[in-house]
């Protein structure tokens, strides 16, 4: 079927984290705000998703459930990265996952104690930093990406050498595609980042929930269907960021290493995942390709624009357009602010919630701003024409 996407659909007053609780998070965001900080689409979900949420609300029943009991589960998600990664996925390597930061955590504690490395690249979504160091204890370590005179980012291999022969250093994070840079990753870059980490021990977490956002003719490379070191990796995929589900909290870790799936397993607690997250993941990997398509087209177009946009609009504003993920890596240094005044003005004259680029980088992230656009362009447009305005009388 033919998605509308350029419909808005009001958020406010559906417990939406984006529009009901940004206000604890951003105390500007009051009155006509446009909220854009969050990694969750403005968009509607995969017709056949939608209907099988009714199919399970209309059963009335809504007890105990187990992913193990419907094999289509994890088949499905085999079957979709078979064929739209050409990455060979058993059924068995898939462990269900309370969202991306259930099998992350376990992930993470397996392989450190209390005051170990955990090596991040940033610029990298935020919320990494925060979890490692005032959540599990342990230490984020930096290995930057190099950004050119263009804005482009490559992996620090000599730094990430060093960093790996740390023996303090224990666990990679590996963002794949990068959030919120946008570099999907080539098979030897891969392949580099892999061998440096199986030399030096460093346990390897690749998260690729946001794989299937990608531009037009763009590859998206699997970390587990690139290694030569399965037994040192683990992979989280899921449906959360493809198809607009994250309030399902349902992800999967992929292991394809038996030993190292019987050590995961480990007092790992298996979640529960609602009926609807089970109903929900079968019904976009099995019937959602058309929708994702769409999106994919209609979000590429939503950047295109906004690059645009920006470039007739407001020229000191930098900001490449990003091989994958749905989120933009604005570059305000040029306008010579500090970043309370370019926060000021975006988020108190303008009204537009963003999120602040120290968020993903505390060292070098003065001066830039995450946008997240998968909303319907009207709003996109509405959004950027408030930023542009606050920002013309700076010569």
């Amino acid at each position: 079927m033919k998605y509308d996407f350029d419909k808005i659909i009001e958020r406010r007053g559906t417990y939406s984290e984006k529009w009901d609780g940004v206000s604890g998070i951003y105390p500007e965001a009051q009155g006509d705000f446009i909220s854009m900080f969050v990694a969750d689409m403005d968009l509607p979900s995969p017709k056949p998703v939608v209907d099988a949420m009714h199919r399970v609300a209309d059963f009335q029943i809504y007890g105990y459930t187990s992913p193990q009991a419907e094999p289509e589960f994890a088949i499905s998600l085999c079957r979709w990265f078979k064929k739209y990664h050409n990455w060979e996925i058993a059924p068995e390597e898939t462990i269900v996952s309370q969202g991306t930061f259930g099998a992350l955590e376990h992930g993470v504690k397996l392989f450190t104690q209390e005051g170990d490395g955990v090596i991040i690249m940033r610029p990298v979504y935020g919320h990494f930093t925060d979890a490692i160091e005032n959540e599990w204890h342990r230490k984020a370590v930096s290995n930057h990406l190099l950004c050119d005179a263009k804005g482009n980012y490559t992996i620090d291999f000599d730094d990430l050498e060093a960093k790996c022969a740390d023996p303090k250093n224990k666990v990679l994070i590996f963002c794949s595609p990068a959030n919120p840079v946008g570099r999907v990753w080539t098979k030897e870059e891969i392949l580099e980042v892999d061998r440096i980490c199986a030399k030096h021990g460093v346990f390897v977490i690749a998260d690729e929930v946001h794989c299937d956002h990608l531009r037009k003719g763009v590859t998206h490379y699997p970390f587990l269907s690139v290694s030569q070191h399965k037994d040192n990796v683990m992979a989280i995929v899921g449906v959360n960021k493809s198809f607009n589900m994250a309030g399902l909290s349902c992800s999967n870790a992929v292991i394809q290493s038996e030993e190292l799936k019987q050590k995961f397993l480990q007092d790992y607690v298996y979640p529960w995942p609602s009926a609807f997250a089970i109903a929900g993941q079968i019904a976009a990997y099995n019937e959602s390709r058309d929708w994702m398509e769409q999106v994919c087209e209609y979000i590429e177009g939503n950047m295109d624009w906004a690059i645009s946009y920006f470039a007739q609009e407001l020229p000191k504003l930098k900001v490449n357009k990003p091989q994958g993920t749905y989120c933009l890596w604005l570059d305000f240094r040029g306008f010579g602010l500090d970043d309370k005044e370019i926060h000021r003005r975006i988020y108190s004259e303008a009204k537009v919630i963003l999120q602040d680029g120290f968020i993903h980088d505390p060292d070098l992230g003065e001066g830039w701003q995450r946008m997240c656009v998968p909303c319907p362009r009207p709003l996109l447009k509405e959004a950027c024409s408030r930023i542009a305005s606050v920002f013309k009388d700076v010569k």
